[in-house]
């Protein structure tokens, strides 16, 4: 028995579910509860399940949706369904193999220059500190500012003639009601 590569596999099959029209997120959903109780089986050829589970794990309420899904991943090829008609024993899944290969895949770049494709890892300290340092000069440049001349400044500006609508003073009278 060869050996199924949990991250390979579903690679593979997610890119076999990006180009088949015919699925939906029923059918998906089934899939990965299946594959979830054949990693739980030790990737057995073979292995029984329990509908009621199944249906459980991938969220299916209706039986008549749950047989129609699997029935069709049976016909499409993605696994094989032998029902088993009785209801003390499960049906039977085999699940056909996806992207199995053994080693470890190796990419080798031709190119001298040493250019990565994926993103870059920065250390998080780094943001933590540049987000702090970035603060204190924001309450560093507060602290600085005069506001009581920059108030006063906009109030000889001002072309319209001061009018206090909500009759408001400075020392205010809180017993007072509004």
């Amino acid at each position: 028995m060869q050996e199924v590569n949990y991250i390979k596999h579903l690679n593979e099959v997610f890119v076999q579910f990006s180009k088949d029209s015919r699925l939906n997120p029923t059918h998906i959903s089934l899939y990965i509860a299946l594959f979830q109780l054949w990693n739980s089986n030790r990737f057995l050829e073979e292995f029984f399940i329990n509908r009621d589970e199944v249906m459980q794990l991938s969220k299916i309420g209706s039986k008549s949706t749950y047989h129609r899904c699997i029935k069709e991943l049976n016909h499409w090829k993605y696994i094989v369904y032998f029902p088993s008609h009785n209801p003390y024993r499960g049906s039977k899944i085999k699940m056909f193999k996806f992207g199995t290969s053994s080693g470890q895949l190796v990419v080798h770049n031709s190119t001298q220059i040493e250019t990565s494709s994926g993103q870059a890892l920065v250390p998080i300290y780094k943001h933590i500190q540049t987000i702090k340092n970035k603060n204190i000069n924001k309450q560093g440049n507060f602290k600085k500012s005069n506001f009581n001349d920059s108030e006063n400044s906009t109030k000889h500006n001002r072309t319209v003639s001061n009018q206090d609508n909500l009759k408001t003073t400075k020392n205010k009278n809180y017993n007072e009601p509004l």
